[in-house]
């Protein structure tokens, strides 16, 4: 925790002192909840997923169908004390869809409480925003998972979504290549992960007539968002009673670059790897580019999580690593980024959505105008806009909203009909 804190601490003492507010936000909420005593696991360290056979689908794996149950397995999930959730959890291995149209195999977690009978299903796509394989989901939320920094906000979200009375699944929607921003490949691993779930008995869920919801906020919107968009044509048989996502925006082209030499620059590091080898292309300019310098930045950044690459890199200027500049790159891969959007399908499933008015990562006018079509389109949709939250603090304070919206469609109370959007102070002044 030491190290944590001064890296932190050495990090965000050169902040501009205009950003300084919303930077110190979002690194309370981390040392918060990084501070609390956390589960210490076993005496053996858990293998990483590219260290365990688990992970390793059978022979013949890729001839079956789409939400399959390859491998599957007892797991303790994290909680934020010393012991795990008070939960029957297990890993399934299944097979999915790639975005090339190819099989893949990934995991989810899927988790039910020990008692009661389960309403419904949640799938709850986490934030990765990382390539590693050891930050996946799978993994990080293990009882015994050496670091907690990145998930400490899922074990809250998992331990609210349980104490509902809801089974959950927890998808790798990343895949094996750790792929962030990825066309249709997050929505087709999520929904294969339901079929997942859907399929494994112990759950106690009702096969295709399960009520399902799916939910995400920030990066695990990315993954939310897609599964509106495909789940009509790839999985029309799943219930998806409901869509809820915050802290989300569109296209990622602009995203991207807005990171550049900002405070929030280590993002870039953190998900560029990722998303050069699941986009040929997208490597092959980059590498063309690439100094030896920035060779070894995308290397360090792929063997480490979301948090210490954001606070290692602050303010980073991805010019002092190309030859050419940033700039000139992205001209060469707009292609590339205009296909890893959603948005171009208008949902069918109704949306609970919200987004900070002056979220300090994400700018929500694209969101803003993205609502505006669907609305227009026909689409089902209720959306707030905050103007006293920012990114992290979001993440927290909408959670009682957002699973009371959940709570009512598992238990088939229907959503409001049309679009609404509303601009309201915060979650305790009237937004709730």
């Amino acid at each position: 925790m030491g190290s944590a804190v001064s890296t932190w601490g050495a990090t965000y003492s050169v902040v501009k002192r205009g950003q300084l507010r919303s930077v110190l936000i979002a690194v309370s909420v981390v040392l918060c909840f990084t501070g609390t005593p956390m589960a210490v696991g076993s005496a053996d360290p858990l293998p990483t997923p590219q260290n365990d056979p688990f992970y390793t689908p059978p022979s013949g794996w890729s001839s079956e169908a789409p939400g399959t149950i390859l491998n599957s397995r007892p797991v303790e999930v994290a909680s934020l004390g010393p012991q795990a959730q008070d939960a029957d959890a297990w890993q399934l291995l299944y097979r999915t869809t790639d975005t090339a149209g190819q099989p893949m195999a990934t995991v989810t977690t899927v988790l039910r409480p020990r008692t009661g009978h389960v309403k419904g299903l949640i799938s709850y796509q986490v934030a990765e925003d990382a390539s590693a394989p050891q930050c996946a989901p799978s993994f990080v939320l293990r009882q015994g998972a050496p670091d907690k920094y990145d998930s400490s906000l899922d074990l809250v979200q998992i331990d609210q979504m349980l104490s509902s009375g809801h089974a959950i699944s927890v998808p790798d929607w990343e895949g094996p290549l750790g792929a962030v921003f990825s066309p249709k490949q997050p929505g087709y691993a999520v929904l294969d992960g339901v079929r997942a779930a859907e399929g494994f008995t112990p759950l106690g869920l009702s096969g295709i007539d399960t009520p399902v919801v799916v939910t995400g906020y920030s990066g695990g919107a990315i993954a939310t968002g897609w599964v509106a968009q495909v789940q009509p044509a790839y999985a029309p048989e799943i219930r998806l009673v409901g869509v809820a996502m915050g802290g989300w925006t569109v296209p990622v082209g602009p995203y991207l670059e807005s990171l550049v030499s900002g405070p929030f620059s280590g993002f870039l590091p953190s998900l560029l790897p990722g998303m050069m080898r699941a986009d040929p292309h997208l490597a092959a300019v980059f590498n063309k580019y690439l100094t030896p310098a920035g060779q070894a930045l995308m290397a360090a950044g792929d063997s480490k999580c979301v948090a210490p690459n954001v606070a290692q890199h602050a303010f980073l200027r991805m010019d002092d690593y190309l030859t050419i500049p940033f700039s000139q790159l992205f001209e060469q891969v707009q292609e590339s980024f205009a296909d890893v959007d959603f948005g171009n399908v208008v949902p069918t499933a109704p949306l609970f959505l919200y987004n900070a008015v002056h979220d300090e990562i994400l700018d929500i006018a694209p969101a803003d105008q993205a609502v505006a079509q669907w609305c227009a389109a026909g689409a089902q949709i209720t959306y707030t806009r905050y103007q006293l939250s920012e990114h992290v603090s979001l993440a927290i304070t909408a959670t009682p909203a957002v699973l009371r919206w959940i709570d009512d469609r598992l238990a088939g109370q229907a959503a409001p009909n049309g679009c609404s959007t509303r601009t309201v102070p915060s979650m305790s002044l009237g937004g709730a």
